[in-house]
């Protein structure tokens, strides 16, 4: 795993500059295709689902639940440009939180992750069928009956901090044992969620402990990066052979052997001060049990056990966010 070095130059003046005000631009080193041809889409606004002669499952490949996070756009752009067409079953091709992704903008590349409310904490059957009203809302109730369609889902998803990539699967052991079959890329996390609210890989239908539909989320790595778009595209065609919906050859990437870990405690973050003693790395494995690694306020917050993995830490948390999953491999 890797070790926490200095943080990139851009995001030490980023971090630096929380304190004070708004944060400096920062690089954006992909651009943001014109989207027009695919905002109709073909089944909703932003969803081109394309059904194959022979019976299959409905397998959905979903981008941008988060605006500002815009490689997976990029991906669903190349593939549908190139037509891409299964060869069995289903392939729905979604662009999630279309209004938050029509405002994004490189000069101010992280204001655009939602408008209203964060479309990836609404997906318990409280939330969606009350009377709340958001963009974002809105969006996930015009997206479900799609959703409930769908036999396996994989949400592309991108970093801020640094971050080994990974896949996230949520409680069904099932959606554990997809991430590892698929290996791309080889650390698989299971995990609770977040304090605020259900993520989509937690909706009804995929969370059900006996259930077959199944959902998984891929942090591909940093956000606006090619090789980010790189590791989203290689881990999408994969499941499209793992599922049958892709058969012919691609060369492909050999996988490291894959490693499951599983969260033995998400911390959430508690007070505006909370602050970490030193820039972590997502990945990085703190080996003694007890270790401080943050304060929340006067809290202080130690890892549970020896060889502990720090899962996705975020160097800027506000009260109520998660701020750092801790995780033990399983059969270490």
């Amino acid at each position: 795993m890797a070790e926490p070095d200095s943080l990139p130059p851009a995001l030490a003046a980023f971090l630096a500059a929380a304190p004070s005000g708004r944060p400096p631009r920062m690089d954006v080193g992909i651009a943001l295709p014109d989207l027009g041809p695919w905002v109709a889409g073909n089944a909703l606004p932003g969803v081109w689902s394309f059904p194959a002669p022979a019976p299959g499952p409905h397998v959905a490949i979903v981008a941008a639940t988060h605006g500002n996070e815009i490689g997976g756009a990029v991906l669903l752009d190349r593939w549908l440009r190139a037509g891409l067409r299964p060869a069995c079953g289903r392939l729905s091709l979604v662009f999630a939180n279309l209004d938050a992704l029509g405002r994004f903008d490189p000069e101010d590349p992280t204001a655009s992750r939602f408008i209203d409310e964060d479309l990836n904490r609404l997906w318990d059957e409280e939330t969606l069928s009350s009377g709340r009203r958001s963009c974002e809302l809105r969006r996930a109730r015009a997206l479900r009956p799609l959703f409930d369609t769908v036999d396996v889902l994989l949400d592309l998803h991108s970093m801020l901090w640094p971050s080994d990539p990974l896949i996230l699967t949520g409680r069904p052991r099932r959606a554990a044992d997809l991430a590892l079959r698929l290996g791309m890329p080889p650390l698989v996390v299971a995990d609770e969620g977040h304090a605020a609210g259900l993520r989509l890989i937690d909706y009804g239908p995929f969370a059900e402990p006996e259930g077959d539909r199944t959902a998984i989320l891929l942090e591909a790595g940093a956000h606006w990066e090619e090789p980010t778009v790189a590791v989203m595209e290689q881990a999408a065609a994969r499941l499209l052979r793992l599922t049958g919906l892709m058969t012919e050859a691609m060369p492909e990437p050999r996988p490291a052997a894959p490693r499951l870990a599983a969260v033995t405690r998400t911390v959430t973050a508690r007070t505006p001060g909370f602050a970490f003693l030193r820039p972590f790395r997502g990945g990085h494995v703190v080996p003694a049990r007890n270790t401080l690694i943050a304060l929340d306020g006067e809290e202080e917050i130690r890892t549970p056990h020896d060889d502990c993995l720090l899962v996705m830490p975020s160097l800027r948390t506000m009260p109520g966010q998660t701020a750092v999953r801790m995780a033990r491999f399983v059969g270490a």
